[in-house]
């Protein structure tokens, strides 16, 4: 699985400096954090709604000096989720599928691979470390509501630019004009980290099916 998606460590370091984006946004003061949280669980609250959605974008993950990159489609259908990553130039790919209880990884070397954790899964497999449940909510700026309480720290714009949860901080960039969108605002860039393990993505697309009664997300 590693052939297809391995690149040289330097080549990886380039790729997520280049991916870098702009400096993160400076902290809201004080007096506006409760206003921004009062935001965010409304966000919160309209993003629950909204459970069937998928993304397209670019990753890159390192781990203890196993990393790799690629193009990733993310469809998530309530609970279930399917992510395919692939490298375009040497078409070669693999895809995960499953829910909280279990998970399949198919396009690996010897078949295919089940288990009841997809994180685990893709650690014996790859030796990379995603946390893929919670990543589900932390990709949509969203804090992992099967996971411990977390802390966010918010920029300017009242949208976080920080969460910090189950030892993991994730880092968000938004477009310039996101919370004009208030409530349907998505990120344009998440950095999730813990440790040595890194799970970068850019985000070029979203999408997502809005029930009836529900605001639109994309």
């Amino acid at each position: 699985m590693r052939s297809f998606v391995a690149i040289p460590a330097v080549a990886l370091g380039l790729l997520l400096v280049g991916c870098a984006g702009a400096p993160l946004r400076p902290a809201i003061s004080a007096a506006d954090v409760a206003a921004a949280e009062a935001s965010q669980v409304q966000r919160e609250s309209a993003l629950a709604r909204t459970p069937d959605w998928s993304m397209a974008g670019r990753v890159a993950v390192s781990n203890a000096g196993k990393g790799g990159s690629g193009r990733i489609e993310w469809r998530q259908d309530g609970p279930r989720y399917l992510i395919t990553l692939s490298a375009p130039v040497t078409r070669q790919g693999w895809q995960l599928s499953g829910d909280a209880d279990a998970s399949r990884l198919e396009g690996l070397e010897g078949g295919p691979r089940s288990g009841p954790d997809a994180r685990l899964l893709l650690l014996v497999a790859t030796g990379w470390d995603i946390p893929v449940v919670a990543l589900g909510d932390w990709v949509r700026g969203a804090r992992a509501p099967a996971l411990a309480p977390a802390r966010i720290e918010y920029g300017t714009d009242g949208l976080p630019r920080r969460i910090d949860q189950d030892g993991w901080t994730i880092e968000y960039r938004w477009a310039p004009d996101a919370a004009v969108d208030g409530e349907t605002a998505l990120p344009i860039r998440v950095d999730a980290i813990r440790g040595e393990a890194r799970v970068k993505l850019i985000v070029d697309e979203w999408h997502a099916e809005t029930p009836p009664g529900a605001t639109r997300v994309q």
